[in-house]
């Protein structure tokens, strides 16, 4: 496997957007209480004298939406500002970016990912459950701040689902040909939501593949990311084609990352609820964070184990006990 080094983490688990494959319409989501949460203070010392000491150099900021987080500014200053950083990466629903894009920035956030999953006002609300207040504008408007401030790379993640926004996958496509933008197609993950879109939920990523080189041309990039993507570029385009398959085209042999949730659970992998351990837990007990280390420590050599052998298990219940706005994705 790929070196362990990069961390998603979750800030908060709440979000202003409850999108069909993340929040399923109708379920009853048990929001972690505050005083659960990991404080930024908390945060930054699991990051300063554990993560960083095992190996750790690249974050991402997740939520639910990060952008909720009272101190998100403040988390991302405090990160960007230590000398092993090599990495600090964000991903946003964009609702609340306007506004706030200039102070990230200046923070010393370089790159964002924003979840733009349709160009159609009225597609984009039903997916992220407008209730009758339409986002789609707002969304837009956030992108446009974050291009302006100078966001590079912007990557706009866009989870594909079949009759519902899979006709736009050639317009998305197209977003790249005169921008420095990178578009990234994402096959929906069934977890905490398998019965959301019946027996298939997701497009292969092949599939769309095929249909962009029909429509414009494609070839595999020279541009290579942090993650899983395959990525691949329009003949002549300014920027590039995302695709991460993580439903048809298994990629555990590149995972070189783990999750820590907003209330301090570090997770292994996505598809596997098991090996999770609490972080939070034990430093709120007082163990002794050289301890806390030899935990994770022991954490990464079972990785590979877990990612291979159990993948398929994904858990011992034989349902995900947290949807993926809980996870972080």
């Amino acid at each position: 496997m790929n070196k362990v080094d990069y961390l998603r983490i979750s800030l908060i688990d709440r979000c202003n957007f409850r999108c069909q494959y993340c929040m399923p319409e109708g379920a009853e989501l048990d929001y972690i209480l505050r005083q659960q949460l990991l404080t930024a203070e908390e945060l930054l010392t699991l990051i300063r004298e554990v993560f960083i000491p095992v190996g750790f150099t690249r974050f991402r900021l997740t939520g639910g939406e990060p952008l909720l987080h009272p101190q998100v500014v403040e988390i991302v200053r405090a990160i960007a500002s230590l000398p092993q950083t090599q990495d600090l990466a964000m991903t946003t629903n964009a609702f609340l970016l306007a506004n706030k894009a200039q102070n990230l920035y200046d923070a010393g956030l370089r790159r964002i990912n924003i979840s733009l999953d349709s160009l159609d006002p009225e597609v984009f609300d039903r997916i992220v459950g407008s209730r009758g207040r339409s986002r789609w504008q707002q969304v837009w408007d956030g992108i446009q701040a974050a291009h302006r401030v100078g966001f590079d790379p912007l990557k706009l993640n866009v989870v594909v689902i079949p009759g519902v926004n899979d006709c736009e996958v050639l317009d998305l496509a197209a977003l790249t040909l005169t921008r420095y933008w990178h578009v990234r197609f994402i096959e929906f993950m069934p977890i905490g939501n398998s019965q959301l879109f019946g027996d298939r939920g997701w497009v292969a990523s092949a599939e769309l593949r095929q249909r962009i080189r029909d429509a414009y041309g494609l070839v595999e990039s020279q541009v290579r990311g942090n993650g899983p993507a395959d990525v691949f570029q329009i003949p002549g385009a300014k920027g590039t084609l995302g695709f991460i398959s993580q439903m048809s085209e298994c990629f555990c042999d590149r995972c070189n990352r783990m999750r820590l949730s907003a209330d301090g659970w570090l997770r292994p992998c996505l598809l596997n609820e098991m090996g999770q351990i609490d972080l939070k837990s034990a430093l709120r007990a007082g163990v002794p964070t050289d301890e806390i280390r030899d935990r994770v420590t022991q954490l990464l050599t079972l990785k590979s184990d877990i990612n291979y052998k159990q993948r398929e298990s994904g858990t011992s219940a034989g349902t995900y006990a947290r949807t993926m706005s809980q996870i972080g994705g």
